[in-house]
């Protein structure tokens, strides 16, 4: 398993560095001037210039490339052309939203979706099974800015129910000690902070995680069905035990690798893929703030952002391999 972990840690290099490249492409392929676009319209061309040697814009990008790589190295993501920032120090507010946001769009999508597959495949052909499977047919070709505008129009603009936008209510703001505001308000015994930062996540949560969770629902249900006509399946309810410890304690526990599988890789997504959310509901996450820095040419957060995400979406994808190991122990790593 050791030596596993430290293959599997040293397949990174290549797939970042392939990730680096393709994103540095693709963000110097985009027409603009990131010098006209900090200065502005009147800046003089003395002054342009002086600002394109100092980002070496006008080497070849190769070049341009490895000054990048080579800050990588020293662990300096570099400085925004924006807010001449340290962008290691302003992602990490973005990162740690992006990741709150992320975890509650896979709780609702694991506990609907899980529990949603089970009971299809229990009661497999009845009514439930076909609404279940509709529902997660439709919720896995939904789009997510219509489903977040139809969240926003039901139940903040008819029923007022729920906030809009951001993460907090702005006129009782979250004492942020670790990022994570649900944590920080148990941490400080803000119970009301608590409270509205939940309210905050609900509509946000579930228009990202509606997809995941039909992926899941039908994974499930597709898995427990296979594992219910095991042969030890049969044997469990010969031996008289209830139908819902047969399901979920014997069946569920090896219908649940492949399901695993699903689970990471949409949280991978889910990190990557949250900038439409993100921009409707205003949410101060990483997408916005790439999505903020494409429009403004500012190289250094786009690279940066992306290889970030692309690091902890690998990472993922890693300790679900290793956890597949105390879920399947037929499983070997060769």
């Amino acid at each position: 398993m050791f030596s596993y972990i430290i293959r599997r840690l040293l397949h990174l290099i290549p797939v970042l560095i392939g990730m680096s490249l393709v994103v540095f492409a693709i963000i110097h392929a985009i027409p603009g001037d990131p010098a006209l676009m900090i200065l502005g319209e009147h800046a003089t061309p003395g002054a342009l210039e002086a600002l394109r040697a100092k980002l070496h814009l006008n080497e070849p990008l190769y070049q341009q490339y490895f000054y990048y790589m080579l800050d990588i190295l020293q662990g300096d993501l570099g400085e925004s052309l924006r807010t001449k920032q340290a962008i290691s120090l302003e992602i990490g507010s973005y990162l740690t939203a992006t990741i709150e946001l992320a975890i509650a769009a896979l709780i609702f999508a694991i506990v609907v979706g899980v529990n949603a597959g089970i009971i299809a495949a229990w009661k497999r052909a009845s009514w439930f099974d076909y609404i279940a499977m509709l529902v997660a047919l439709v919720g896995v070709s939904m789009p997510v800015f219509w489903l977040g505008l139809m969240e926003q129009w039901v139940f903040v603009d008819k029923l007022d129910l729920l906030p809009s936008t951001g993460r907090f209510n702005p006129r009782e703001p979250v004492d942020g000690i670790t990022g994570f505001y649900v944590l920080d308000t148990i941490l400080t015994g803000n119970w009301a902070g608590l409270q509205d930062v939940v309210l905050h996540l609900i509509l946000p949560s579930i228009a990202l995680g509606t997809i995941p969770m039909a992926i899941i629902a039908r994974m499930t249900r597709s898995s427990m069905l296979e594992v219910m006509k095991s042969d030890y399946i049969r044997t469990a309810r010969a031996k008289g035990l209830r139908e819902f410890w047969v399901v979920y304690k014997h069946a569920l526990r090896n219908a649940f690798a492949p399901v695993l599988t699903v689970i990471g890789l949409q949280l991978g997504s889910l990190l990557g893929g949250a900038i439409l959310t993100e921009t409707i509901f205003g949410w101060p996450g990483v997408g916005r703030y790439i999505n903020d820095a494409i429009a403004f040419r500012d190289y250094p957060v786009v690279q940066s952002g992306v290889l970030v995400i692309a690091f902890l979406f690998v990472m993922i994808n890693l300790i679900v391999d290793i956890l597949y190991a105390y879920i399947d122990p037929r499983i070997q790593y060769k």
